[in-house]
């Protein structure tokens, strides 16, 4: 029995682990050993947890509940993390869209972001959840997930600073 347990969380984790580090690289401002840090600390949550997950309907949506709230938990603990890079360093992109400058560029500013702030843009956007799943998420109202969202959507655009446009249009 407690195989077949064992062979189902792995099986989840299998299927799971590539979007959870998806959401933890935009948490983490585009920091990919942070990433992989609260997607290994997600998934040890959610073992400790298996057994009783019976219980819960949507265990990929509880899967992304923890992983936020690692990430806040994280961002709490700020005397022992390093100092971020204000230049990330050049990579050369997957794809052969050319939207690498694109890319590093919302990245830079969605990492100048707060935390909370951060975790909103990236439950509401990315993740695509309705504005009272971000607020169960993030233990708060829908009117302070709205009120968060937009002054972080403002915030962004401000550090983006017309610079978007020069990367869309080259």
């Amino acid at each position: 029995m407690r195989s077949a347990a064992t062979d189902a969380y792995k099986e989840f984790a299998t299927a799971r682990a590539g979007h959870l580090f998806r959401s933890a690289c935009l948490l983490a401002g585009g920091d990919t050993h942070l990433a992989e840090d609260l997607v290994q600390e997600t998934l040890g949550r959610m073992y400790v947890v298996w057994g009783r997950m019976g219980k819960v309907a949507n265990p990929a949506g509880y899967a992304q509940t923890v992983l936020v709230r690692t990430f806040l938990t994280h961002q709490r603990r700020r005397s022992s993390r390093e100092s971020p890079s204000a230049v990330l360093p050049d990579r050369a992109s997957r794809d052969s869209g050319g939207d690498a400058a694109l890319r590093v560029a919302l990245l830079t500013a969605l990492a100048a972001l707060g935390p909370k702030d951060r975790a909103v843009l990236v439950l509401r956007y990315w993740e695509d959840r309705s504005v009272e799943e971000t607020a169960t998420v993030l233990q708060s109202s829908p009117g302070a997930v709205r009120t968060r969202a937009a002054r972080a959507l403002a915030r962004l655009r401000e550090e983006l600073d017309g610079s978007l446009a020069d990367l869309v249009a080259g």
